[in-house]
C-alpha cells in the first residue's frame, strides 16, 4: 500500500536507503524518506515549484503546439519576451501543449500569484502588450479571457468565470488530455510533479505481467485506432506466446484526413505515452518498443524525442527500470506518410525496411509481427490511458463510459463548425452533444447537415441519428464506425456524392494495390463517381457505362468490403454506402437531373441572368474566366452555358443579385 507524504507519495528511488539524490521526485514502493526529513521536505517542496502551486514571480504559458504556431503563436511569444523587456519586467515564459480549443489560438495563459491561472484567446502579437501589462499588476484583458482554470474565491474579488464552465470544455472527460496545454512538456518534473511514472512504479513493484494483463482486460480498454479489439486480450496472446524477443509497437502514423489527435498528445505531454509504453511492454515481457510516427510532425517527433531522452536519464527507460530487473528500449521509427501504414501488418513492414504493404492474417502480430516475433501494436490514445487505468483502478476507469465501450474518446473536431479543436468525452455521449454543446453548431447561418466519422474508413451520419451514442456497437449500427477519432461537420452546401469522391479519392490513391478487389474495385468507384459530379463533356463514360455503374455501386461496394485482404481495403467503401443510405436523393438528382442540390459540384452548377434586375454594368464579363457571359454596357447580359465552367465567378461579382444559380 501506497503511503502518502505531503500533498504527494514521494519515494525513494533506490532500493535501499540511501540519501535522495532529488534528480526526480521519489517514485518506487520502496522506503520512505522517513530516515532523512530535510531530503522529503526538499522533495515536496520541489514538487510544489513543479506544480506552480505558489509561485513567486508571474508565469505566462503559451500554446505553442502545431494548431497554435499556425495561428501564430510564435509571433506572439516573441512579442510577449518583447513587450516584458520593454517593461523591464521579470516574468517566468514557458511553452506549452494545445488545450483543445483551437478555434481561439493562439492562446496564452497567465498564472498570477494569488489570483490563480487565467486562460485568454486569442492573443495576437497585437495583444500580447496587454498580457505582459496584466502580468505586471496591470488590468486583466476581459474581453480576451476565456476563464480561470482553478474556479472559485481566491480573495482578491475577482469575479472571472471557470474555464471548466466554458461551453467547449463543460461536457468533457479529461484522462488522455488531463496535462495538455498545462505543463511544460520539455520538462519531466512537471510531469513527475503531478503524479507522472507513479503507475509505473506500481506495475514494476506490485504486478506480475500477467496481472497486469488481468487488470486491463478488466478496465474494459478497446483499441483506440479503430478495430476496437480489447486491449487486455491482445496483451494475453502476446504474452503466452514463446519468444526469444518480443516488440511493442506505438502507431502513431495519423493518416485520416481531418485527424490530428495522436499529434497534439505527443506535443503536449510526451511522458504520458512513454509511461503508457513502459506499462505495456512490461505486461507482454517486451524489452523493445517502437514508435511508428509520419516525418510530417516534426514538433512531436522533437519533443518526443527529447522526453525519451530525459526518462532514460533519469532511469525510467534503458537497464533495470526503478530496480525492477525490467529492461525497455524505445525507437523513434519516422513514416513517410503512406495512408496504408496505419494498417499494423503494413507498418510492421515498414519497421522492417520493406515497402509497406498489409500480410494475410493469421498469423496475427501478436502471436508473428515484427522480425516474426510477437507484436502488439497499440495507438497512441490506447496507451495515453494505461497510466490512468494502473493508478486509478481498472473499476475507475469502467465506471466511465458504457458497459460494452468502457472510457472516453479523444475526437479531432473540425468542419463547418464555430469551435473547432480537441475534445475528450466519455463513451456513450451523444454526437448531438459534441456537436451542438461542445462545437457550437454550424458556424455562421448555415443548416447542418451531417458529420462525418472515422475518416475514409468511416460513414456520414445525417441529422436524424445525430442522437447516436459514441461507442462502437451504435455506430455499427448505423453503417459508421469509430476509427481513430476523427468528426468533419458538413453544413447545407456540402455535397454528399462530392464528399463521397473525395474520399474515395483519397483512398484508391492511397491503395497499396496488393488486392485485386481493393486496387481495381475502389478505381471502379471512383470513375463512377466522377462521372456523377462532372458535365457531360469530361465525365470519361459514356451513357449507357455511366448508368450501367451506377446501377452497380451498391454491389460493387459490398463486394470491396467482403473480399479485401486488410481492415483499409474493407472499410474503404464505408463513405458510399452511408450516403447512399442517407442521402439517396443526392444521387439520384446527381444521376436523372445531372443538377447537384447544393451546389457543390463546381461542373454541374448552371448560372442564368435575371433580366429584370440586370443593369449591364458588365462587372460579371470582366470576371468569367471563360469568356462565357455576352453583353453591351447598359443593356441585359446572357451566359452561354456551353462555355460556362460553372466557377461562380460571376455570382460573387454582380451587386445586383442578378446571377441566379440553379
Amino acid at each position: 500500500m501506497i503511503e502518502p507524504l505531503g500533498q504527494i507519495e514521494e519515494y525513494c528511488r533506490h532500493s535501499r536507503l540511501t540519501p535522495c539524490p532529488n534528480r526526480v521526485f521519489c517514485l518506487t514502493e520502496g522506503p520512505l524518506c522517513r530516515e532523512d526529513p530535510a531530503a522529503a521536505a526538499a522533495a515536496s517542496e520541489r514538487a510544489r515549484r513543479m506544480r506552480r502551486e505558489s509561485p513567486e514571480k508571474p508565469v505566462i504559458f503559451v500554446g505553442t503546439g502545431t494548431c497554435g504556431l499556425a495561428a501564430g503563436a510564435g509571433k506572439t511569444l516573441t512579442a510577449i519576451k518583447v513587450a516584458l523587456a520593454r517593461m523591464k519586467f521579470e516574468a517566468e515564459v514557458i511553452e506549452v501543449g494545445c488545450i483543445g480549443l483551437c478555434s481561439s489560438e493562439p492562446i496564452v495563459d497567465l498564472l498570477l500569484p494569488g489570483r490563480g491561472r487565467l486562460s485568454f484567446g486569442p492573443v495576437g502579437p497585437a495583444e500580447a502588450g496587454r498580457i505582459a501589462a496584466a502580468a505586471a499588476g496591470g488590468k486583466i484583458p476581459r474581453d480576451l479571457l476565456l476563464g480561470r482554470h482553478q474556479a472559485g474565491d481566491t480573495g482578491t474579488g475577482d469575479d472571472l468565470p471557470g474555464l471548466a464552465e466554458h461551453p467547449f470544455f463543460r461536457s468533457q472527460t479529461r484522462i488522455v488530455l488531463k496535462n495538455c496545454g498545462l505543463i511544460d512538456p520539455s520538462r519531466i518534473e512537471e510531469y513527475i510533479a503531478r503524479g507522472g511514472y507513479r503507475a509505473l512504479s506500481r506495475a514494476l513493484k506490485s504486478l506480475t505481467p500477467a496481472e497486469l494483463c488481468d487488470l486491463v482486460e478488466r478496465s474494459g480498454l478497446r483499441g483506440r485506432g479503430g478495430g476496437g479489439f480489447l486491449t487486455g486480450k491482445k496483451w494475453k496472446i502476446a504474452l503466452a506466446t514463446t519468444a526469444d524477443r518480443k516488440f511493442l509497437i506505438c502507431n502513431a502514423d495519423e493518416g485520416d484526413p481531418g485527424a490530428f489527435m495522436d499529434r497534439a498528445v505527443i506535443e503536449g505531454d510526451p511522458h504520458r505515452l512513454i509511461e503508457g509504453m513502459a506499462i505495456a511492454a512490461y505486461a507482454i515481457r517486451a524489452s523493445k518498443a517502437y514508435v511508428y510516427i509520419r516525418a510530417e510532425y516534426p514538433l512531436a517527433i522533437r519533443r518526443l524525442k527529447e522526453a525519451i531522452r530525459q526518462a532514460r536519464e533519469e532511469g525510467l527507460l534503458g537497464y533495470n527500470i526503478l530496480d525492477s530487473g525490467f529492461n525497455l528500449e524505445i525507437a523513434v521509427k519516422m513514416g513517410a506518410g503512406a495512408f496504408v501504414c496505419g494498417e499494423e501488418t503494413a507498418l510492421i513492414g515498414s519497421i522492417e525496411g520493406k515497402r509497406g504493404m498489409p500480410r494475410p492474417r493469421p498469423p496475427y502480430p501478436a502471436v508473428s509481427g515484427l522480425f516474426d516475433c510477437p507484436t502488439v501494436v497499440n495507438n497512441v490514445e490506447t496507451l495515453a490511458n494505461l497510466p490512468a487505468i494502473v493508478e486509478k483502478g481498472p473499476e475507475r476507469f469502467r465506471a466511465v463510459g458504457t458497459a460494452d465501450s468502457a472510457g472516453t474518446k479523444v475526437f479531432a473536431l473540425s468542419g463547418k463548425i464555430a469551435r473547432t479543436g480537441l475534445v475528450e468525452v466519455a463513451m456513450g455521449t451523444k454526437l448531438e452533444e459534441i456537436v451542438f454543446a461542445i462545437g457550437g453548431g454550424v458556424a455562421g447561418d448555415k443548416k447542418f447537415k451531417a458529420v462525418q466519422i472515422g475518416g475514409p474508413s468511416g460513414g456520414c451520419i445525417p441529422i436524424q441519428h445525430l442522437d447516436t451514442e459514441v461507442d462502437y456497437g451504435s455506430l455499427k449500427r448505423i453503417g459508421a464506425m469509430m476509427g481513430s477519432g476523427g468528426l468533419v461537420v458538413m453544413d447545407e452546401d456540402t455535397c454528399m456524392v462530392d464528399v463521397a469522391r473525395f474520399f474515395m479519392e483519397f483512398i484508391q490513391r492511397e491503395s497499396c494495390g496488393r488486392c485485386i478487389p481493393c486496387r481495381e474495385g475502389t478505381r471502379q468507384l471512383l470513375r463512377t463517381l466522377q462521372s456523377l459530379t462532372s458535365r457531360r463533356s469530361t465525365a470519361g463514360l459514356d451513357p449507357l457505362q455511366r448508368f450501367q455503374s451506377v446501377i452497380n455501386l451498391k454491389k460493387l461496394a459490398e463486394t470491396i468490403k467482403e473480399t479485401s485482404l486488410c481492415g483499409l481495403g474493407q472499410s474503404a467503401p464505408n463513405p458510399i454506402l452511408s450516403t447512399l443510405r442517407f442521402f439517396r436523393d443526392e444521387y439520384e438528382a446527381h444521376v436523372y437531373e445531372r443538377r447537384c442540390p447544393s451546389g457543390g459540384c463546381v461542373e454541374l452548377r448552371t448560372f442564368r441572368i435575371d433580366p429584370e434586375k440586370c443593369v449591364g454594368c458588365t462587372a460579371c464579363v470582366s470576371k468569367c474566366p471563360a469568356g462565357a457571359i455576352k453583353g453591351t454596357a447598359k443593356k441585359m447580359h446572357y451566359i452561354l452555358l456551353e462555355k460556362c465552367v460553372g466557377c461562380g465567378a460571376c455570382f460573387d461579382a454582380c451587386r445586383f443579385g442578378a446571377i441566379v444559380r440553379e
